[in-house]
C-alpha cells in the first residue's frame, strides 16, 4: 500500500497524474463565449505569423527615430571634408594579429586615379579603430529635453565617426541622417493619420446620420476630390506653399494637404456602416433619450465599428509616409536642412552617382521594411476583425 502511494506522490509531483480540482472546469467554446471582443481579435492576431513579426520591428524602427541623437554617433549637419563620399566601413573582429571579441574598424584613406581623374577611398590597415559604447562626442538634447553628449558608439580618439553607412556629397554620415529622418517621416504618419481620421469620421459619420441634402452635399465633395488624380492634385497643392515657410511649417502644410485629400475613402466606409446602424434598436434608444446627434454619431455609432477603424489606420499610414517622400523626392516637399528619407533620396537621383556610391539608396531600404512591416501589421488586424474567419 506504501509503495502505491509512493508512485502516486511521485506521479503528482511530475505532473503525470493530475490534481482533482473542486472548481468547474471551462472548456474552450465556453472560453470564447464568455471572452471580449477585444480578447477574441487578440487571439486571432497572435496566429497571423507576419503581423507578429511587424510588430517588435516597427517598435523598433519608432525606439530608433526617438533616441536618434543617442544612438547616432554624431549630427545629422556635421561634415568631414576628408571623407566626401565614402564608403560604409566594414565591422571587423580579426586583424593580423587574430581574432578580437570587441569589434574595430579600419580607417579610409583618399585616392585620385590619374587617368579617369576619379577619387575613391581604399582601407588604411595601418589606423585601427575600436568601436566603443557610450562615448562621449558632440553635445545634443536627448528627446530635445536634457542636455548630454553621450552617444551609444563611436571612437573617442578618432578624427571622424564610424560610418557604418557611408557618408553623402558633403561628408556627412549617412546613418546619423537616416535616423533623424526617420524621425520626420515615421511621424508625419502618424500625425497625418490623425487629422484624416478626425474628418473621415466625422464627415462620414454627419453624411450617414443626416442623410438629405447634407449627405448629398458631402457625397459630391467627395467625387470632386476622387475624380482627381492624387499625385498631381498632391503636387499643385504642394507647390503652392510658400518657399519662405519654416521646414516646421512645410511640415505641418504638407499633413495639412494629405488629410484634405485622403480622408474620402474612409468617409464612404463609414457613411455606409452609420446608415446601416441608424435604425437599429440602441440608436432608437439614444434618440428617444434626449441625446443629440452629435453624441449619437461619436458615443454610439462610431466606436461600433472602432476595429474597422483601427485596421483603415494602419493601412492608411505607409500610404502617408510614402506620399511624403515622393513630394520631397521631386524637390516639392520637405527641404533641406529638413532631413527625412525622401530629402535623403534626393541625392539618389542620378544614375552616375548610384553607379559610384550605391549606398546612397540606404534610406530606400528603410522605406521599404516600414511599408512593408505596416502592410503586415494592417493584413493581421484586418483578419483579426473579420467576423466571418
Amino acid at each position: 500500500m506504501s509503495s502505491v502511494m509512493s508512485r502516486m506522490r511521485r506521479g503528482i509531483r511530475h505532473g503525470l497524474i493530475r490534481r482533482k480540482s473542486h472548481e468547474p472546469r471551462m472548456d474552450t467554446k465556453e472560453v470564447y463565449e464568455a471572452a471580449s471582443q477585444w480578447r477574441l481579435i487578440w487571439w486571432k492576431f497572435k496566429k497571423h505569423k507576419l503581423a507578429m513579426i511587424a510588430v517588435p520591428v516597427l517598435l523598433l524602427l519608432y525606439l530608433m527615430a526617438a533616441l536618434c541623437d543617442f544612438i547616432s554617433p554624431t549630427l545629422p549637419v556635421t561634415r568631414f571634408a576628408d571623407y566626401k563620399n565614402a564608403p560604409p566601413q566594414k565591422i571587423r573582429f580579426i586583424d593580423e594579429s587574430g581574432f578580437h571579441l570587441q569589434p574595430f574598424v579600419y580607417d579610409m584613406k583618399q585616392q585620385t586615379d590619374k587617368e579617369t581623374f576619379r577619387r575613391s577611398f581604399t582601407t588604411d590597415t595601418t589606423k585601427k579603430y575600436p568601436i566603443q559604447l557610450f562615448v562621449k562626442g558632440e553635445p545634443y538634447k536627448l528627446l530635445g529635453l536634457f542636455q548630454t553628449d553621450v552617444h551609444l558608439f563611436g571612437n573617442e580618439q578618432a578624427q571622424a565617426p564610424i560610418f557604418l553607412m557611408g557618408t553623402d556629397s558633403l561628408g556627412r554620415d549617412l546613418f546619423t541622417r537616416i535616423l533623424y529622418g526617420a524621425r520626420i517621416s515615421l511621424s508625419f504618419g502618424l500625425v497625418g493619420i490623425l487629422l484624416t481620421l478626425v474628418l473621415g469620421l466625422l464627415m462620414g459619420g454627419i453624411s450617414g446620420y443626416l442623410g438629405g441634402f447634407v449627405d448629398s452635399s458631402i457625397q459630391r465633395l467627395i467625387d470632386l476630390l476622387v475624380c482627381i488624380p492624387t499625385i498631381p492634385l498632391w503636387m499643385a497643392l504642394a507647390a503652392a506653399l510658400p518657399r519662405s515657410w519654416t521646414p516646421l511649417q512645410l511640415y505641418f502644410g504638407m499633413i495639412v494637404i494629405f488629410s484634405v485629400i485622403d480622408w474620402t475613402g474612409l468617409a464612404r466606409v463609414v457613411r455606409g456602416k452609420v446608415l446601416a446602424l441608424r435604425e437599429e434598436d440602441f440608436t432608437m434608444a439614444a434618440r428617444l433619450s434626449g441625446a443629440s446627434d452629435m453624441r449619437i454619431i461619436t458615443k454610439h455609432l462610431l466606436p461600433s465599428f472602432s476595429s474597422y477603424i483601427i485596421v483603415s489606420t494602419s493601412l492608411a499610414i505607409p500610404s502617408t509616409i510614402l506620399g511624403e517622400t515622393a513630394l520631397s523626392f521631386l524637390g516639392l516637399g520637405l527641404q533641406p536642412p529638413a532631413v527625412s528619407w525622401g530629402v535623403l533620396l534626393q541625392d539618389a537621383q542620378n544614375l552616375q552617382t548610384l553607379a559610384y556610391q550605391p549606398w546612397l539608396l540606404w534610406p530606400a531600404a528603410f522605406l521599404v521594411v516600414t511599408v512593408l512591416m505596416f502592410n503586415f501589421l494592417g493584413d493581421g488586424l484586418r483578419d483579426a476583425a473579420d467576423p466571418y474567419k
